[in-house]
């Protein structure tokens, strides 16, 4: 009998000692804020949910979210890939840092959403901020509070992170944008404009890398309903882009928008800002430092040594979610 007892708390002990397993979902999460598009993007996106390891195991704990936005030209897969997100959070959760984090996928028909508020690609601004946190919450153990929601992006995803904070105040309490594009307002030439306007199908199925960044900025920040196929603004005259054109590209620049938001940048209880220091964009990511102390934003700020996209990776790791660890309210 004596032997028995001490064989079965043995077996508890291995079973107490089998660390639980973590659970990533990859989900379909539809966006009414993306309905009716005029480009064709699908109002249903993948969304990846990666979950700590105790979540199933701890059916009464909530957890923070941190919301991850993904750069330009690849997709949610391509990206998870990179950042192996599962390892960075059950890394996290060891350390004594358990959280959800989300990434939706936000590649559309010129290889990313550029989280405009547009007719043509749909309103990408509203979808995380309502549409997906909205869903997340109802779906899954989180806090439900702005306290205990973080958003995050790389590149465009850095971009669209600085740019729905200003605009959704009180959804987020920090955020962290690593090497965010597109901060400056933007420039286009009538021969860049006039490219768009002639491209062809087959132009769309082979190109490469940035090769659709023009059409994809236009299809988010200068939409025309009423110029088909593409529907987006490509107006020059005698060698002279269209001045509205322009005006509505600048009107979608962090750097542009940042006074008319102080009150909702001011609001927010962290924000973390980081390029590599041999980034393409340092130099406008320098300028948006600067125009944060300028206008008195409290924020975090730090150039490290790597380009723009050897080191996401890693600081994901040592960087992102610890940073959410000691911002984000559990």
């Amino acid at each position: 009998m004596f032997k028995t007892i001490l064989a079965s708390a043995a077996a508890l002990a291995t079973l107490a000692a089998v660390p639980a397993e973590a659970r990533t979902d990859k989900i379909k999460v539809h966006g009414a804020a993306l309905e009716g598009n005029l480009e064709g993007n699908s109002p249903d996106r993948d969304v990846y949910v990666f979950l700590p390891p105790s979540y199933d195991s701890n059916a009464g704990k909530r957890y923070p979210v941190v919301y991850f936005l993904h750069g330009y030209s690849v997709g949610a897969d391509a990206y998870d890939g990179l950042a192996k997100f599962q390892e960075a959070v059950d890394a996290a959760a060891a350390a004594g840092n358990e959280m959800i984090v989300v990434m939706p996928d936000v590649y559309t028909k010129f290889k990313g959403a550029m989280f405009g508020a547009s007719v043509t690609t749909g309103d990408f601004e509203r979808y995380v901020a309502h549409d997906l946190v909205s869903y997340v919450d109802g779906h899954y153990r989180t806090i439900a509070d702005a306290d205990s929601r973080g958003l995050s992006g790389h590149s465009m995803g850095g971009y669209g992170t600085l740019k729905i904070a200003m605009k959704y105040p009180g959804v987020f309490s920090s955020i962290y944008a690593m090497a965010p594009c597109c901060l400056s307002p933007s420039n286009m030439s009538a021969e860049q404009v006039q490219a768009v306007a002639a491209l062809t199908p087959e132009q769309l199925a082979t190109a490469q890398g940035f090769a659709l960044a023009t059409p994809a900025t236009l299809s988010a920040w200068a939409p025309d309903p009423k110029n088909p196929p593409f529907y987006v603004s490509t107006g020059v005259k005698d060698g002279v882009v269209d001045p509205l054109l322009l005006a509505r590209l600048h009107a979608n620049s962090p750097l542009v928008l940042l006074p008319q938001y102080l009150p909702a940048m001011n609001a927010l209880e962290a924000i973390r800002l980081e390029v590599g220091d041999k980034d393409f964009l340092l130099r406008d990511d320098t300028w948006m430092h600067e125009e944060f102390d300028r206008f008195g934003v409290k924020h975090e700020w730090q150039v490290f040594e790597g380009d723009h996209g050897n080191r996401v990776n890693a600081r994901i790791r040592t960087d992102l979610l610890p940073f959410f660890g000691q911002h984000l309210d559990k």
